[in-house]
């Protein structure tokens, strides 16, 4: 432009006629020929810097993936090669000059544009709908993953494209039930809540969805000083965002501790407890029956006494679906606790006592999932105990939601059972993880495979299934995924007996007798294996103790007559 300008003052010097048509002409071609080589030089370096990037397809065409789009083409990894929507009208046509087709034709578009990833694009779809399109993509020889949900991006804490791996929860494909607000805040709202083992999995949602409710005072109570530590630091930063009125107290202490329970209790005025603290572990506690049964069981116990003494409202124990007909030590002693509060609201009236019993969380410390995940990215193998082994599956902030709703309803002696949905076969689940990263299974038929999959056999105490329910009592709720148990117990009196037995074998580390006062409960502890106790088993083989045979033996024999006679008692009572 400015050498036209320059070029009309030098022709107006010159006193040249047409000079005018002249003088455009030259514009013209001057701005085509400019501007056409910028733009070929743009269009030859962007072809250059995509042939470096990983092509991709992205799976819906939506706001969420046409914003995916447009970042992913400005960084330096990926290249969006080609959109696939359900939706008809969208197809055929092109977005951010990106051909968009049906997801029909997906195993062709991937291999005609030689597509190595496909990225979920769906963030608003429901876990059904998710799970629909994750079983059409399994089977594809090319890894999937996915953008953050809405409320991350919002929030900040992750980009639109922050790939992540497909979350298990989609696989499940159970959307969860929107929380009743009225069950949520009516232990909590303007109240001083405690909850035990606040830094554990449980625990730490159980904080987060309180805190949502606005308490007076929330107490962060556990043994652990880098889980309190941790827990405390993020709800406070929670507390800052949100602008919450809220004290928050962490304290360290243990649930065995009853004189340290009750000082706390006291001291803040608690009107709840959510007491989550406990040995999960199956073979650990199997390992290490005593601390097992002493965390468990008795710390309940103290835990519940403090609550009376300091004139607590509401005490909410989370249970476990491994306390229904027992194999193993966790989940006997975890029936046990459930005894425990059983029977206290039956003897008391000061404290509403009741427990939630549900199975496995997703993402929790002793999750398949974490360890499935891990195990693919090392290459293998993945370790399953056995090929039939089926659990129940739910997702941390909807096993704590529900928790808080089913406390609200209880009465006093409740056993409440959440619905946790349709079993799931660990074994298929460990092989939709593996090809829905791109992988396949390494067997006798695909012997050139990715991963090996390895049964090592179940584990001390370990059940094929789980159940949720002892007896076939149960009733409906006001919440459609929490039902009511009615179940035996044992009255005070037979309880304390029992629990006075338990202390003193505990005591004399008497690990048989420990195993035989649990069967004589209403536990309907089917132990049928030898004593996994490590210490137990160490001192046999020095002779130190009693030989472990006669240990076993032990088991075999009945408690003692007066135990017998008040146990009894309580089943004609029942």
């Amino acid at each position: 432009m400015f050498n036209a300008i320059a070029m009309a003052l030098f022709f107006s010097w010159l006193r040249l006629d047409d000079k005018l048509n002249l003088l455009f002409v030259y514009a013209v071609l001057s701005l085509v020929f400019v501007g056409g080589v910028r733009l070929l030089v743009r269009v030859l370096l962007g072809q250059r810097n995509n042939i470096s990037k990983e092509r991709v397809l992205i799976y819906g065409a939506g706001s969420s993936g046409r914003q995916l789009a447009q970042a992913l083409n400005n960084g330096d990894r990926f290249n969006p090669v080609m959109f696939v929507d359900d939706d008809v009208t969208l197809q055929r046509s092109t977005i951010l000059g990106i051909p968009v087709g049906s997801p029909d034709h997906i195993v062709s578009y991937i291999k005609l544009k030689n597509v190595s990833r496909i990225l979920l694009a769906l963030p608003s779809a429901s876990r059904g709908r998710r799970r629909e399109v994750l079983d059409k993509l399994e089977a594809l020889p090319v890894p999937v993953q996915s953008i953050p949900g809405f409320s991350d991006v919002v929030d900040g804490t992750m980009r639109i494209d922050e790939l992540q791996d497909v979350k298990i929860e989609d696989l499940l494909g159970r959307d969860p039930v929107a929380p009743k607000a009225k069950l949520m805040n009516a232990n909590i709202e303007d109240k001083a809540v405690l909850v035990t083992g606040a830094g554990g999995s449980i625990g730490s949602e159980l904080c987060r969805q309180i805190l949502k409710c606005g308490p007076k005072t929330l107490v962060l109570f556990d043994i652990s000083e880098y889980a309190l530590y941790a827990i405390e630091k993020e709800l406070r930063l929670q507390i800052a965002r949100e602008q919450y009125e809220i004290t928050l107290v962490p304290v360290l202490g243990s649930v065995q501790r009853e004189q340290r329970l009750e000082s706390v209790m006291r001291a803040f005025s608690i009107n709840t407890v959510y007491h989550a603290a406990a040995y999960k572990h199956v073979p650990l506690v199997e390992y290490n029956v005593i601390e097992g049964v002493r965390n468990n069981v008795f710390g309940t116990l103290h835990t519940a006494n403090a609550a009376i003494k300091a004139g607590v409202q509401t005490f909410v124990l989370v249970s476990t679906d491994k306390a229904v007909r027992p194999t193993n030590v966790m989940g006997a002693s975890k029936r046990l606790a459930e005894l425990v509060l059983q029977g206290l609201a039956q003897y008391q009236a000061i404290t509403r006592f009741s427990m939630v019993r549900f199975g496995n969380v997703l993402g929790s410390s002793g999750s398949v999932v974490p360890l499935f995940r891990e195990q693919i990215k090392k290459g293998g193998p993945i370790t399953v105990t056995d090929k039939n082994i089926i659990r129940y599956f739910m997702t941390i902030p909807e096993a704590a939601e529900l928790v808080i709703q089913a406390g609200a309803m209880g009465k006093g002696g409740d056993v409440f059972v959440l619905d946790m949905g349709e079993p799931v076969s660990i074994d298929q689940l460990a092989r939709r993880m593996i090809h829905l990263m791109g992988l396949e299974v390494k067997d006798d038929n695909h012997p050139y495979g990715d991963i090996e999959i390895k049964y090592t056999g179940l584990r001390p105490g370990e059940k094929l299934y789980e159940e949720l329910l002892i007896g076939d009592n149960v009733r409906k709720t006001q919440h459609s995924r929490i039902m009511a148990a009615d179940e035996r117990c044992l009255q005070w009196p037979q309880m304390q007996l029992l629990l006075n037995r338990l202390d003193n074998a505990c005591e004399k580390f008497d690990v048989a007798a420990v195993i035989d006062l649990i069967r004589s409960a209403p536990t309907e502890f089917n132990y049928t294996c030898a004593s996994s106790d490590l210490v137990v088993n160490a001192a046999c083989d020095i002779q130190a103790v009693q030989p472990l045979v006669s240990a076993v033996a032990r088991v075999e024999k009945p408690v003692s007559t007066e135990l017998n006679i008040a146990l009894d008692s309580s089943k004609q009572i029942a």
